[in-house]
């Protein structure tokens, strides 16, 4: 399917990240462990997200043309000192701002490195939306609050959960993924909420030389069906399968088979 336009998703890392700074400054505990990155409390992972803002502000705003380390990166890992919500804040509002600039002055067709298949600009804003709205969700299911991403937002990032996953298999660069093969087998995402318009179905294929995917409803031995949302989540690994709205139909075994794989590193 067709990206979404450029400053569909600039607008969208802007509201992303002021939804996450308004979670940052309610009161929630910023030592609470994150229960889909146990190994990260709430402040890790909003220093991780913002860092990753800045880091791909800095590759866009130089135009880079290989890859910058973290340490090279101005202010990625954060505000001195812990627990500091306001300052948190101050540093995260910065981090979008900084990231944002940068997108909207390049446009999509910038020259600018990446780890993808294609090396420009508008990899980083379609990365970097997806980014900050699957973190966003996992500060969210920490703060037991619901969660909802606008339907095209969510449907496009499935495409590019799905892009990314067959990107590192052709490539081999990630082994689990390079796994996801079994000739016959089919898996189908549906959400029941979109809009017809949206066509957000999705079956995935899986054959010798790897998997294919493309939208639409068909026949497939396993589905996942539920709202748009939780059907990303889910494929996210943030949710449960057995999560309330969620329904999985057929072999089982085989949806575990490619959540337990699909990655990209």
């Amino acid at each position: 399917m067709t990206p979404l336009a450029h400053e569909r998703y600039c607008d969208e890392i802007a509201h992303q990240v002021g939804q996450l700074r308004g979670l940052v400054t309610s009161g929630t505990d910023l030592t609470a462990t994150v229960p889909t990155c146990p190994d990260w409390s709430l402040e890790d992972l909003v220093r991780h997200t913002g860092g990753a803002l800045r880091w791909a502000g800095l590759l866009v705003r130089t135009r880079a043309q290989e890859n910058v380390p973290d340490e090279e990166v101005p202010g990625a890992a954060g505000p001195d000192g812990r627990g500091d919500a306001a300052a948190l804040d101050a540093w995260l509002a910065e981090s979008g701002e900084a990231v944002v600039g940068a997108l909207r002055e390049a446009g999509p067709d910038a020259k600018v490195w990446t780890w993808g298949g294609r090396h420009d600009a508008g990899f980083w804003a379609r990365r970097m939306t997806h980014e900050v709205t699957v973190h966003r969700a996992d500060a969210v299911l920490t703060a037991g609050q619901p969660y909802r991403v606008a339907p095209e937002v969510a449907a496009d990032a499935i495409d590019e959960w799905l892009e990314i996953v067959s990107f590192v298999q052709r490539t081999g660069t990630d082994p689990e993924a390079n796994e996801l093969r079994g000739p016959g087998s089919a898996l189908h995402l549906h959400a029941t909420d979109a809009a017809p318009e949206l066509n957000a179905e999705w079956l995935i294929e899986l054959g010798a030389d790897g998997f294919t995917w493309r939208r639409g409803h068909e026949k497939a031995a396993v589905a996942l069906r539920g709202p748009l949302t939780d059907v990303l989540l889910a494929f996210y690994r943030r949710l449960p399968l057995d999560a309330s709205g969620l329904e999985v139909l057929g072999e089982r075994e085989l949806l575990d088979f490619w959540l337990e794989r699909a990655s990209f590193g």
